[in-house]
């Protein structure tokens, strides 16, 4: 496989049952939309686990120099490797010194490199892999989908403020939980803080101001244009502030989360506080969030998705809105996946949840843009 990366996420790591004992090295290659490259497991016989780390990370960076990547991103769980290739500490081990100037020399051919620390919970995938290799005393190479029809669709994220949903799909595709990749980030305005997220995570972002235009229409058919461009097969929402009209491309590929269970507490100025504001001053017992299709107005689309959360008695808008949000990083990501399985069938204003492959019906994803 040779192609040009300009960025490569790596996941890598590495384990060894006995210090030194039977020990795997293993690694998983994304670009920044998400989709993976690469997924590799070494198994490496007996070692220790600081060598088994320490090829890992060597292992992954030999890949991405043979995929032609110029900036890299490497998130390790072992914290003695990244602070030692950061400089804060020192090696003492002179079989580890080799492995470091290995690792360090290949890094220096990347224009710019950062090596990370993260928790095991979060490094899910090549710990996986690690351990496949050694139940299996053998190397471990993951066949990608090679089948159109498992090609990851193509995602484009709206946004207007902090991309805190935006960030939290993004971290669900580079998991592995979507089979999706983000196409393109299109921001309503040039200074929040998502657009400052969006590039730091290698995005591609597009600024399209409502202000910039003088009606809808030219504002929505520039929206329009950057999604086709980019190819975009389902469009999200997340914490968008601007009504625009959607195309017929994009009908049933528009999706939008709403911090309360619709049809209620939604409209034009229902947003944010005020959606929760509204839900503690009716008296509610339950709010929750809602994923559903956009059409030309608003909170009006077909229903995708609703998951609840209790109100309790103290409850502040705040604390409510917080509550409510961690509702609405399952449900997003949830209603993603349904989306890309092709099990999302709408009929009569209706979403149904269908079998992709006993449907007789066509499902919302059914036709390729």
């Amino acid at each position: 496989m040779s192609i040009q990366e300009e960025q490569i996420i790596i996941y890598t790591d590495g384990g060894s049952r006995g210090n030194p004992g039977p020990s795997a090295a293993g690694f998983v290659l994304i670009r920044p939309s998400g989709v993976k490259i690469q997924a590799r497991a070494v198994y490496l016989g007996r070692a220790t686990n600081n060598v088994a780390e320490y090829t890992g990370l060597a292992k992954a960076l030999e890949a991405a120099i043979g995929l032609g990547a110029s900036r890299i991103t490497a998130f390790s769980d072992s914290e003695l490797l990244v602070k030692q290739i950061n400089g804060d500490y020192r090696v003492k081990s002179e079989h580890i010194r080799v492995l470091f100037r290995q690792v360090v020399n290949m890094l220096n051919k990347f224009e710019s490199w950062q090596v990370k620390h993260i928790t095991r919970q979060h490094n899910s995938q090549a710990d996986s892999l690690v351990n496949r290799a050694l139940d299996m005393q053998q190397d471990i190479e993951v066949q990608l989908p090679a089948n159109s029809n498992d090609k990851p669709i193509r995602l484009g994220i709206l946004i207007s403020g902090g991309g805190r949903t935006m960030m939290n799909i993004l971290k669900c595709i580079r998991n592995g939980e979507l089979n999706t990749g983000i196409a393109v980030v299109i921001s309503s305005r040039s200074t929040v803080a998502g657009v400052e997220k969006a590039r730091n995570a290698g995005l591609d972002v597009k600024i399209i101001r409502k202000k910039d235009f003088s009606d809808i229409t030219q504002f929505s058919e520039k929206i329009g244009q950057a999604l086709k461009a980019a190819d975009v097969d389902l469009v999200v929402q997340a914490g968008w502030m601007c009504l625009w009209k959607i195309p017929a491309r994009y009908e049933n590929r528009v999706m939008n989360i709403h911090p309360a269970l619709l049809p209620s507490f939604g409209g034009k100025g229902m947003w944010g506080h005020y959606v929760h504001e509204a839900v503690l001053k009716a008296g509610c017992k339950i709010s929750g969030c809602t994923v559903h299709f956009c059409t030309n107005e608003y909170d009006k689309g077909p229903i995708i998705i609703q998951r609840c959360c209790e109100i309790k008695n103290d409850d502040t808008a705040e604390t409510l809105a917080a509550r409510v949000f961690e509702q609405e990083c399952i449900a997003y990501p949830e209603a993603i996946k349904l989306f890309a399985q092709g099990k999302l069938l709408v009929k009569d204003r209706k979403v149904k949840i269908v079998n992709r492959e006993s449907s007789l019906e066509s499902p919302a994803t059914s036709n390729k843009l």
